[in-house]
């Protein structure tokens, strides 16, 4: 009996392995308050050729805001999917975007629409604590890491960023 509970053990550790980095993975990491959180996100949104998804619950960073401006005005294709309840308590970074022209869509399926993490180029992806406002730059404790060359945990982000596009309403521009 204790040799099947231990293959039984075993086996159940092996199916819920990690799955192995890619060659030619890397990484970038930062932390806030004070930190580097905020540079390690506008260097993968600055290293965007083609597309950016971005999943957020706050949004009123203005660096990343402009940053993602930017990269759409230099071809980027750049989508944003946020949390309804925490980018609608007036102007947001959510809203300058879709102002501009950025496909917006807010998120209310959720008690906390929590996710905070981009999809870069269907190959790199920024996740962690960080949310995108000012206030995890300069008072929170909050963390962020960039993974270089990731395609298949890209795509697996990706996927869910589709999933939650598509339950989202349209955040239309500001008249």
């Amino acid at each position: 009996m204790k040799k099947l509970l231990l293959l039984l053990v075993f086996a159940a550790h092996a199916a819920f392995a990690a799955t192995p980095l890619p060659a030619g993975a890397a990484f970038d990491i930062g932390f806030s308050p004070g930190g580097s959180s905020l540079e390690v996100v506008l260097r993968g949104i600055d290293s965007a050729r083609s597309d950016i998804l971005v999943a957020a619950y706050g949004f009123t960073s203005k660096p990343i805001a402009t940053a993602l401006l930017a990269a759409a005005h230099r071809g980027v294709r750049v989508a944003v999917v946020a949390d309804r309840k925490a980018n609608s308590r007036g102007y947001s970074a959510v809203t300058f975007l879709a102002n501009q022209g950025v496909p917006v869509r807010l998120n209310g399926q959720y008690a906390i629409h929590h996710h905070k993490f981009m999809v870069i180029d269907g190959r790199h992806l920024e996740t962690g604590s960080f949310n995108f406002t000012q206030a995890a730059v300069k008072s929170n404790a909050e963390n962020v890491i960039l993974l270089w060359n990731v395609p298949n945990a890209a795509a697996v982000y990706a996927r869910e960023w589709r999933r939650l596009w598509d339950e989202a309403t349209p955040l239309p521009p500001a008249p």
